[in-house]
C-alpha cells in the first residue's frame, strides 16, 4: 500500500463501500499518489471537463507511481488524447435503439441485456459506454426493474440475460437478490450472466455474502474483464475463489489495448495467470471505435498475429476467441489454417505452419 493510504485502517480499506466512498476523482488527490508533470495535470483538467473519471484506491494503488506507460495508469487516468480523437463514435453499437424499457438492450435473438446502474469502482479510459456514465452515479430504479421482468414475460423467445451496466455490482446486495429472484421467476430465461470488473479494480465487492446470494439462483455466471498480469493479485484472486467456490463459473473477456496488452507474449502471460486463479480466458475484444478511445485502438490484424502465435504454445482453451464486437453482433476473427479444399482431401497447416493432407469426408 503507498504511503498515501498508510494510515487507513484494514478493516476500512477491505470495505468496498468505503473504496467506493473514497474514489479518486480529482486531480489533487491524484497528484498525491502518482508522479504527474505540470502538462499532465493540465491535460487531465481539461479531459475532466468532457469525460467523467475515477479511481477507486483499490485499483490506484496498482499503479506504478513513475511509470507513465504503467498499464494500469494507461487504463484508468485520463489522457489529452481522449479530447484528439476526431473518428469515433458515441454508440457504436446503437445500443440507445432501447425496448420498451430504457434499461434493456437487445442485439441477439435469444438473448438481451439488463442495465442496473451507469457506476463504476473505476472508469476505464477505454469503456465503449462512456455516454452512459454522466455525471453522477445512477441506479435503474426498482419500477424499471418491475417493467422490464414484465416485458420479459412477455418476450418467450429469451432465454438468457445479461445483467450489466456500469458495473453490475455497484448496486446493492439487496438489489442484486430482488433483480435475481423476479428474473428467475419468469420461466423461459435459462441462464442469467453478470457483466462485472469487480474483481479486477474492486474485488473487496466480492463478499461470501454476495456469492451466497448469486449462488440461490443457479445457473448464474460471471463475465469479468483482466486486461494485464499485473491486475492479477492476491486480492483479484480471492474475489475469483469467492464465487467459484459457490460453482459461479467465471470467464474474461479482455480488451485488445494499444501499449498495453497488444502483444502475444502479454497476452499469454495474462492467460496463465488467469488459469492458476482457475478464470477461463474467453475473448479479446477488439477495442471498440468509441469517441475518446481511438489511441487504444489496434490494426485488426494485430489481434489475428496475437492468437496465432499463441495457438499451439499453450494450453487450447487458454486461447481466446478475437472477436469484433458490431452493432450486428459479434463477428469473430480467426487464423485461416485451411490451404486448399479439393473434392476428397483438405490441405491444412498447423500453428507451426506444417502442412497435411486429410480427408474432407
Amino acid at each position: 500500500m503507498t504511503s498515501f493510504w498508510s494510515k487507513i485502517d484494514k478493516k476500512d480499506w477491505d470495505n468496498w463501500h468505503w473504496q467506493l466512498a473514497h474514489r479518486i476523482k480529482n486531480v489533487e488527490e491524484l497528484a498525491k499518489i502518482i508522479d504527474l508533470t505540470s502538462k499532465e495535470v493540465e491535460d487531465i483538467e481539461k479531459v475532466s471537463l468532457k469525460f467523467r473519471w475515477a479511481i477507486s484506491p483499490y485499483y490506484a494503488n496498482l499503479i506504478d507511481k513513475t511509470n507513465g506507460n504503467c498499464p494500469i495508469r494507461k487504463q484508468a487516468v485520463p489522457s489529452i488524447e481522449e479530447l484528439n480523437d476526431k473518428i469515433g463514435v458515441d454508440d457504436p453499437k446503437k445500443e440507445e435503439r432501447s425496448l420498451p424499457v430504457d434499461c434493456l438492450f437487445q442485439l441477439y435473438p435469444d438473448r438481451l441485456v439488463l442495465y442496473l446502474t451507469n457506476c463504476c469502482a473505476s472508469f476505464c479510459r477505454h469503456c465503449f459506454r462512456r455516454r452512459r456514465i454522466g455525471k453522477n452515479d445512477q441506479i435503474t430504479s426498482k419500477e424499471k426493474i418491475d417493467r422490464a421482468i414484465d416485458y420479459l414475460k412477455t418476450a418467450k423467445e429469451i432465454r438468457d440475460v445479461l445483467i450489466t451496466g456500469g458495473d453490475a455490482f455497484m448496486v446493492s446486495d439487496e438489489m442484486i437478490d430482488y433483480v435475481l429472484k423476479n428474473l428467475r421467476r419468469v420461466s423461459h430465461i435459462e441462464i442469467i450472466r453478470f457483466g462485472t470488473r469487480t474483481p479486477v479494480t474492486l474485488p473487496q465487492r466480492i463478499t461470501p455474502r454476495l456469492a451466497k446470494i448469486i449462488a440461490k439462483y443457479h445457473p448464474v455466471w460471471i463475465n469479468t474483464q483482466f486486461n494485464h498480469p499485473k491486475e492479477i493479485t492476491e486480492e483479484a484472486a480471492r474475489a475469483c475463489d469467492i464465487l467459484l467456490s459457490r460453482g459461479i463459473p467465471i470467464g474474461n473477456q479482455t480488451v485488445l489495448l494499444k501499449e498495453i496488452n497488444d502483444n502475444a507474449r502479454t497476452m499469454t502471460r495474462l492467460v496463465h495467470e488467469l488459469l492458476k486463479i482457475r478464470v477461463r480466458p474467453y475473448y479479446i475484444f477488439h477495442c471498440h471505435f468509441v469517441k475518446g478511445v481511438t489511441h487504444f485502438r489496434t490494426p485488426l490484424q494485430k489481434g489475428m498475429e496475437i492468437i496465432k502465435k499463441m495457438q499451439g504454445f499453450t494450453t487450447g482453451f487458454a486461447v481466446p476467441n478475437y472477436v469484433v464486437s458490431t452493432r450486428i453482433g459479434k463477428i469473430p476473427l480467426t487464423p485461416n489454417y485451411v490451404i486448399k479444399k479439393g473434392s476428397q482431401t483438405w490441405t491444412l497447416t498447423n500453428y507451426e505452419r506444417r502442412k497435411i493432407k486429410i480427408p474432407c469426408n
